[in-house]
């Protein structure tokens, strides 16, 4: 057995409150080859989430989303990690990560896809390696391991897919919350058990819906990877340098064949758990006000700029990138097509299936019947 220490319970920082770079005797040396044009790119990220996000919202109070999952806050969190992984790389998110998906190549309309309710997911999971979003609390996380295992298997058979590297790993992201189900517990020990390629994100934004963090869990959920027999980290949520750092960090570790490892990402929720949501019910504004103060995007943009890795001209030009972005959104959500019934059939099963032939059959005759009746079927 493994002799694993509990991780420090004082995240690590790479950037202050302020926007000042400090040293750390581990983590600073996974920045060090991080030229301009990546610093940038990451800020870039950033601010072009930060701007779907509100515009997405804004459309669900407008009635054009059946829901929407903000992430408002979480940004340096998603994009530090996802930056710091292979395209390779499988990621399983959740229902929030929105970022991730943005930076994978995940255009609006498909993200749409599923908010709108046109379609069960709008992109090929395998075209960017970003599985489907997850609503069922924690489901992807046993997904996941199931994905590492067939990692494992295929490298060890000698029968990985060409074109995939062996030293693939596979993210699973899940909240504070999610950290409370059995399908986490038993993803955990299973990946432990088996030493899985696996590396679980958790971004702890410090509400289950309505339920604080302290209540969630009376330690650091970092410490939880040491009673299943792996190292976890906990790591400021809100410094993307430092999330960056120990995602690449831990990724290095995995690639190494060490099994499993944890990240706890140490963030807030700024807005809703969802547009359902009234979170005013139940957290305080001045505890709302204390984490605005340390938005991730000012912290790094102060950083940026003292530093002149970018100025008002770049700035300026990525926020009139994002004001496209958001017009995109919109376009994308006015123009989207009704759903067709039929299509729920075929994300059922990868090949044809005889079952599902007949049901499909089924619900052409009944749709028809209401035609003859001189009324319309409900595409």
């Amino acid at each position: 057995m493994s002799d694993i220490r509990l991780a420090d319970p004082t995240p690590v920082q790479l950037l202050a409150e302020d926007g000042t770079l400090t040293e750390h005797p581990i983590f600073s040396k996974y920045i060090e080859d991080l030229d301009e044009e990546i610093l940038r790119e990451l800020y870039r990220h950033m601010v072009l989430e930060r701007r779907f996000d509100t515009e997405a919202t804004s459309l669900q109070r407008q009635g054009l989303l059946a829901l929407w999952v903000p992430a408002l806050g979480q940004e340096a969190a998603q994009i530090g990690a996802i930056a710091a992984l292979e395209p390779t790389d499988r990621v399983f998110p959740t229902y929030r990560e929105h970022a991730m998906a943005l930076y994978r190549g995940i255009t609006p309309e498909e993200l749409m896809g599923t908010f709108r309710a046109t379609r069960h997911t709008g992109w090929d999971p395998h075209a960017y390696n970003f599985n489907a979003y997850s609503v069922v609390l924690a489901s992807q996380v046993m997904h996941a391991a199931g994905w590492g295992m067939g990692i494992k298997q295929d490298v060890a058979t000698g029968t990985l897919a060409e074109g995939r590297p062996e030293n693939e790993l596979v993210l699973a992201c899940l909240g504070d919350g999610a950290t409370s189900q059995g399908d986490a517990h038993e993803s955990m020990v299973f990946a432990s058990s088996y030493e899985l390629p696996m590396l679980y994100f958790i971004q702890n934004n410090h509400w289950a819906i309505s339920v604080p963090q302290e209540t969630q869990s009376r330690v650091p959920l970092a410490h939880r990877a040491a009673g299943y027999g792996f190292e976890g980290l906990r790591v400021d949520g809100n410094d993307v340098l430092a999330t960056f750092a120990v995602t690449r960090y831990m990724a290095e570790q995995i690639r190494s064949g060490s099994g499993p490892k944890l990240v706890e990402a140490v963030t807030y929720r700024i807005g809703a758990h969802t547009t359902a949501d009234d979170p005013t019910k139940y957290r305080s504004k001045e505890e709302l006000e204390v984490w605005k103060s340390r938005d991730p995007i000012a912290r790094y943009r102060a950083w940026l700029e003292s530093t002149s890795v970018i100025d008002a001209a770049f700035t300026d030009k990525v926020d009139q990138e994002a004001a496209e972005l958001a017009k995109q959104l919109r376009k994308a959500v006015h123009t989207m097509e009704p759903v067709q019934l039929e299509r729920v059939f075929d994300t059922v099963y990868a090949e044809p299936h005889r079952q599902v032939e007949m049901e499909k059959a089924w619900l052409k005759d009944y749709e028809a019947g209401f035609a003859e009746e001189g009324q319309v079927a409900d595409k």
